[in-house]
């Protein structure tokens, strides 16, 4: 199996009216293993991005505890002055493909 590389997996996110990441479902990496399901608001998903920390979109897979089907790399991208949230580097909005919007 091959090891994965990366600091959590966001797994499904909730849109505010105005487009923008209001907050996400994810796991984090703590060490060796994933936290339980956790919801992360906007603020606090760029201050992981910019501590460097690689979060991917994807899936758990049941059954197989701290195993994901990862499907896209969320990148922190500068558009204007504004920050942007999104798996596509020519993203003019937050957008994160592989995610399910709840």
């Amino acid at each position: 199996m091959p090891k994965q590389r990366f600091d959590g997996v966001i797994e499904a996110v909730r849109y505010s009216p105005q487009g923008q990441i209001a907050f996400v479902r994810a796991y984090e990496r703590r060490g060796a293993a994933f936290s339980d399901c956790i919801l992360l608001d906007r603020a606090a998903l760029i201050e992981r991005l910019k501590a460097r920390k690689r979060f991917v979109t994807g899936q758990r897979l049941e059954f197989l505890a701290g195993t994901f089907d990862p499907a896209h790399e969320v990148l922190l991208l500068s558009r204007n002055g504004k920050e942007i949230i999104s798996t596509k580097p020519d993203a003019e909005r937050d957008y994160l493909e592989g995610a399910l919007a709840i």
